[in-house]
């Protein structure tokens, strides 16, 4: 038994001792495995090729001074038709949401008791006139009695008096006879402006007071106006306070992103700042014949005061924000004269469509790098192509990748 144990102890040293050797062998391979990695040299083939850019040459150009703001259209004029005489509606004669004309009947209220009125403001001016005949004729004979000293002159004076009040009840007479044609004539309700008729808010056979019952709306939308409002940093780009005679041009973008064909000019610009909204009240006019646009509806309105020479335009996608401002990736030259991308700080003046425009930074003939743009890095190799065109290398794949022609070479 102790000669069992002794040799499986023997056995077990054995064991640990080729481990080790193992062990130590594959840490000596690694290591010279490393040391010929260090020293060996890549092929020349496999060197990082420059980056493929595309990139936009810029020269200088002019555009327009231009803000846009947000707006709302609104009726050139909106009339709340309301009854002058109170009356039961007898009939509606025009049709909701349709156009009509300035003087167009539109309600018809029950003239009965108007003329009524009327008939009896015609009897008492009647009444008054044959009043008028008897006072006359009483202070003609009372004059020459007079004459005769057979009455006394108070008596004379009493019916001259009688006859100047039968005068002024004449004229009285004659005021109510006009006052009660015209309420006989408020009972046809009209249109005082042309324009869409709203909703009817009562029904036939509803009864209205004077002056108090919105029957309906017209709303004028042609022309048709457009309010808006410029903050102070928005006027400071165009120039300062802005008026009608600083504006060349007001234009409108429809919320589809369209431009409305119409150009508009503004009809009100407010004379100073708000103080509760630091901007200033701006109102245009637009024909609208075509009924494209409707009050209410929001759209963006651009006011133009002029133009800006000597800016460039690049893509959107090319301007690129950092801790010190806004800058461009453009090509440059290394040392070796190779294409490298270089920083260029610059200062931005907004969009102009869908590029920006560069107020400083840039000059003539700058290619500016317009994409791959996370990629690139300050000094990194770059092989430019112009925007829109595939990259040189594409070109030559796929012209090394059309099919050779078979065809035997003719003599």
């Amino acid at each position: 038994m102790g000669v069992f144990l002794l040799q499986k102890n023997k056995l077990h040293k054995i064991n640990l001792v080729f481990s080790a050797f193992l062990v130590v062998l594959l840490v000596a391979s690694l290591a010279a495995c490393n040391k010929k990695t260090e020293g060996a040299t890549p092929p020349a083939g496999m060197a990082m090729p420059p980056m493929p850019v595309s990139v936009v040459a810029v020269q200088p150009t002019s555009v327009p001074v231009s803000v846009e703001a947000v707006a709302q259209t609104e009726g050139a004029s909106e009339v709340e038709i309301r009854p002058r005489v109170g009356g039961i509606i007898l009939k509606k004669m025009f049709e909701e949401g349709q156009p009509v004309k300035a003087g167009q009947v539109l309600f018809q209220l029950d003239p009965a008791p108007f003329q009524i009125a009327l008939e009896q403001a015609r009897a008492q001016a009647v009444g008054q006139g044959a009043r008028i005949t008897q006072t006359s004729r009483e202070s003609s004979r009372l004059k020459e009695l007079l004459a005769t000293q057979s009455i006394s002159q108070r008596e004379y004076d009493n019916a001259t008096s009688d006859s100047s009040i039968s005068q002024a009840g004449m004229m009285q007479s004659q005021a109510n006879i006009k006052e009660a044609e015209l309420n006989l004539s408020y009972t046809r309700v009209t249109a005082p402006v042309a324009g869409i008729a709203g909703r009817f808010q009562y029904s036939e056979g509803a009864l209205v007071a004077a002056g108090t019952s919105l029957l309906t709306t017209i709303v004028q939308v042609s022309p048709i106006w457009v309010r808006f409002s410029l903050s102070e940093s928005e006027l400071k780009s165009l120039g300062g306070h802005v008026d009608a005679s600083h504006t060349s041009e007001v234009s409108l973008i429809l919320p589809d992103g369209s431009d409305y064909p119409q150009k508009g000019k503004l009809n009100f610009a407010a004379s100073q700042i708000d103080a509760a909204l630091g901007t200033q009240q701006l109102r245009a006019t637009f024909n609208n014949s075509d009924k494209q646009l409707l009050p209410g509806q929001f759209v963006r309105a651009r006011v133009t005061t002029g133009t800006r020479d000597g800016v460039f335009l690049v893509p959107q996608t090319a301007v690129q924000t950092g801790d010190q401002g806004k800058f461009l990736f453009v090509i440059e030259r290394d040392k070796d004269g190779k294409n490298v991308a270089g920083v260029r700080p610059i200062t931005e003046g907004g969009w102009q469509g869908k590029d920006w425009v560069i107020l400083s930074g840039l000059k003539a003939g700058d290619q500016v790098i317009a994409d791959n743009l996370i990629k690139v890095r300050p000094g990194a190799a770059v092989d430019p192509h112009p925007l829109g065109s595939p990259p040189p290398a594409m070109d030559s794949k796929q012209t090394s990748s059309q099919p050779t022609s078979n065809k035997p070479a003719t003599k």
